[in-house]
């Protein structure tokens, strides 16, 4: 009987996933893409609609006879909350089960390896859901933080952005009353990505800090150190400009969004608007970053032969700027005839908070 359970139940986790990842689907599809019978399919999903997990969105068009009734998640079915910690800011997003953001709140706060911060926090998320109708339908709630991440040893094993090393977690996650999960903040953003669309892909995150991402068969690829993507300490120019890790040269000091503001502007916001405009300045420094980054990305390539993904805050405007980048990718990597490999990002702010909060629907499904 156990096993026919857990059959059931790896049926049903397989046809959400489906849905979750097919925005208007038919039972005729899950049966056939999926390779499960439709006596199977309909008793599943018709289970999972009186249960409200999914829902009918409308009717595909007559072929002839009655016209088959499309299907899609319930986004209000369950939430989770993505929270992005950086060492001046708090990130929150609400996340529904389409992966839709509801709400997203950005604060100033700087980071403190003190306890005081994790009340102050505490106080943020509360204040952030004290208008959620039905508090009982958020899963958890998933903390990005820009380091490597220990989950067997519940801590922070190394930081430079934040300062903290050897930092445990347990204090955090105890300031919530509802389940917390910690993951890198690259790998956050990575997971905010259709795996299934990228079954294996590299995916750049281009903020303050330049992170990375391995995605190989539809899972994350941390290394035996949980150091693998840390493509912003690969050096890049030897000799070069310092990095704030100590080293010189090192990528994250000329493709970080860091690399465009420079002091110079508050924000990356302020920076492409000077490029809009034609200030000269602007614009040499745009042309130098996009030939930094065309040989990162093509080292990349050559390296592993993958997709990769552009995000964090750059990556977001990248999406306007492909054929020039495109066009100096090209001069660096000659086995490569096009550049289809590069994709943009599907989410240009609030990714590292939507792949945390997609854990616990990850994990909702495999225990559904």
């Amino acid at each position: 009987m156990a096993g026919k359970a857990e059959k059931k139940s790896n049926t049903r986790s397989r046809i959400i996933s489906y849905v979750m990842n097919n925005e208007n689907t038919s039972k005729v599809e899950i049966s056939k893409n999926l390779n499960i019978s439709m006596p199977t399919v309909l008793s599943n999903v018709n289970e999972l609609m009186e249960s409200g997990v999914l829902v009918e969105t409308g009717e595909y068009a007559s072929t002839g006879g009655r016209k088959a009734k499309s299907i899609g998640i319930n986004p209000s079915y369950r939430y989770a909350m993505g929270i992005v910690i950086t060492a001046n800011h708090v990130g929150m997003t609400l996340v529904n089960m389409r992966s839709e953001i509801e709400k997203t709140d950005r604060v100033r706060m700087k980071f403190s390896p003190e306890t005081s911060y994790c009340g102050e926090l505490s106080i943020l998320v509360k204040k952030f859901l004290e208008d959620m109708e039905e508090p009982e339908k958020l899963l958890g709630i998933g903390i990005s933080i820009p380091g490597i991440i220990s989950q067997e040893q519940h801590l922070v094993v190394k930081s430079h952005a934040l300062k903290i090393e050897n930092y445990s977690l347990s204090f955090l996650e105890q300031s919530f009353s509802c389940p917390v999960y910690f993951e890198n903040d690259a790998n956050a953003a990575m997971m905010a990505e259709d795996i299934h669309q990228y079954r294996n892909a590299i995916y750049l995150s281009l903020n303050n800090t330049l992170g990375g991402a391995f995605c190989i068969d539809g899972k994350l690829f941390s290394g035996q150190n949980q150091k693998a993507g840390e493509f912003g300490h690969m050096i890049l120019v030897p000799g070069g400009r310092k990095c704030y890790c100590g080293k010189k040269g090192c990528a994250d000091a000329y493709c970080a969004a860091s690399a465009l503001t420079d002091g110079k502007y508050e924000s990356l916001e302020l920076f492409m608007e000077a490029l809009s405009e034609g200030n000269t300045k602007a614009q040499k420094k745009w042309a130098d970053y996009l030939d930094n980054l065309a040989i990162l990305i093509s080292n990349l390539r050559m390296a592993y032969d993958m997709d990769i993904i552009l995000g964090g805050e750059v990556g977001g405007y990248l999406a306007d700027h492909m054929l020039a980048l495109g066009e100096k990718v090209m001069e660096y990597n000659g086995f490569d005839r096009d550049i289809r490999y590069l994709k943009n990002c599907t989410y240009r702010k609030e990714a590292s908070a939507v792949g945390a909060a997609k854990h616990f629907f990850s994990e909702f499904i495999k225990n559904i």
